[in-house]
């Protein structure tokens, strides 16, 4: 493969400019209205009412993302990739449409409900459009370009929402939608040829992708309880149902998932462990780092907004630093990515338990690098070792298994913070405690993803 196929300017060039252009921007409807929710939607209580119903808006958009890509290889399947990215990105549209005319708190979940079933089904067919539309050598390429729209997202998508909600209405965060989304799906009609599928003729797992949703709330519900106990039941639960799914799936005629899935033994199997333990791992940081910062050190929601999104930033940086690296370099970056999650979480604990600020922002740039060396070589490794018809399903999991990582984490770090005692916490060390202990525990949990990485890389 020569430079100049293989070089990033290859995928900003006329042949493949469009189709960067497409995924970039299905992955980017997901990432921005996941972030749209936090200053949007404190407005639309204001006017709407329904404050008890506040967090249902981000719980409703994660469950349906994740049904809505569970199922998104099977409707590939069946109607190709063109007309589903279409039927997906238009029911999107309708979401966000019924989210910006809301008349109530009620008529707006199930705006955003739409919004996260579209947008999964989108998400999930741009991942498993990636290895069709680009050539393996430009496949890392494109992981950083996508990398970089969340970066974008997670920094940008809070700002243009707020500017839009302060400017003229929290209705124009989600109706800015509607031109972005008819943008997208014209772009869909250009870019991507008719007949991109692999064929799936039986019946759609209604019931499977139900349980999967039902499991998700499960753990979403748990995640707002200030009960450890309670909790702790909401994630038994959720964690019986999903392996009752993932053992169903394997002898069922329609699979929603690859044939070795969560095995060890497997590549592929290996892999979606590692794809789902990150991010659990991780979520705790991202759900307490600003709280902490603000609580601990003092600072204001715009510091600790930004030193919150280093992370983000060293994501992206990263992973265009290492997107050139010889194909036999791959295996050890997919290696050293937990390790350096496990060293990142680690020092943060540290950082908190020692108050030193230069630790933390160390901390948020290893768990970054932890992303950036090893998520595009090990979802490319998945795609590419997908047994021959499963390469879709594979694929558009991805996407979905770690949204899944990261609502299972944030429950288990809300779990371990409220058993620590972060709620009680009368004083700044309660809290630092509290904070150290999560941390720490969640450097545990990020252990077997360390030795996912090396099943996967054998």
């Amino acid at each position: 493969m020569t430079d100049a196929v293989s070089g990033w300017s290859a995928i900003i060039s006329p042949r493949y400019l469009g189709a960067t252009i497409t995924l970039c921007l299905g992955v980017a409807l997901l990432a921005f209205n996941g972030f749209l929710v936090s200053t949007a939607l404190p407005t639309a209580v204001d006017e709407l009412g329904g404050v008890a119903l506040l967090s249902w808006a981000t719980t409703v958009f994660l469950v349906f993302a994740i049904m809505g890509g569970a199922g998104a290889a099977l409707l590939k399947g069946r109607l190709g990739a063109r007309m589903a990215l279409i039927a997906a990105a238009s029911v999107f549209l309708v979401g966000s449409l019924l989210a910006a005319i809301a008349g109530s708190m009620p008529e707006l979940l199930v705006g955003r409900a739409l919004q996260g079933l579209g947008e999964g089904i989108v998400a999930a067919i741009c991942y498993a459009l990636i290895p069709e539309l680009f050539p393996s050598a430009l496949v890392p390429k494109v992981f950083g370009a996508e990398s970089v729209v969340w970066a974008l997202a997670a920094f940008g998508g809070p700002v243009l929402s707020g500017t839009l909600t302060e400017s003229l209405s929290w209705r124009a965060a989600f109706a800015v939608n509607l031109p972005i989304g008819a943008i997208f799906i014209g772009l869909v009609l250009m870019i991507v040829p008719p007949g991109l599928r692999e064929k799936s003729t039986g019946r759609l797992p209604i019931i499977r992708l139900l349980l999967i949703g039902a499991a998700i709330m499960a753990v979403s519900v748990g995640g707002l309880l200030s009960s450890p106990l309670l909790t702790g039941l909401c994630l038994l639960v959720a964690g019986a149902t999903l392996f009752a799914v993932i053992a169903r799936d394997r002898t069922a005629p329609t699979p929603l998932f690859p044939t070795n899935a969560f095995r060890f033994d497997d590549v592929v199997g290996a892999g979606l462990w590692v794809i789902l333990l990150m991010p659990l791992a991780q979520a705790g940081s991202a759900v307490f780092l600003v709280y902490a910062l603000q609580n601990i050190f003092g600072f204001g929601p715009t510091l600790a907004g930004v030193i919150g999104a280093v992370m983000a930033i060293t994501w992206s940086s990263t992973a265009i630093l290492v997107a050139n690296v010889p194909e036999t370099t791959r295996p050890a970056l997919i290696r050293l990515g937990p390790i350096l999650l496990v060293a990142g979480l680690v020092l943060l604990g540290l950082a908190f338990a020692t108050g030193q600020l230069p630790l933390v922002i160390l901390a948020q740039i290893l768990i970054g690098a932890a992303y950036g060396t090893s998520w595009a070589y090990t979802s490319q490794t998945i795609m590419e070792a997908a047994r021959p018809g499963e390469r879709d399903r594979a694929s558009a999991l991805l996407p979905t298994i770690q949204s899944a990582g990261y609502g299972i984490g944030a429950a288990i770090a809300g779990l371990i913070a409220n058993t620590a005692g972060i709620a009680s916490a009368q004083t700044a060390q309660q809290l630092t405690t509290a904070l150290v202990i999560t941390f720490a525990l969640c450097a545990v949990l990020s252990l077997p993803a360390a030795a996912a990485a090396r099943a996967m890389t054998r």
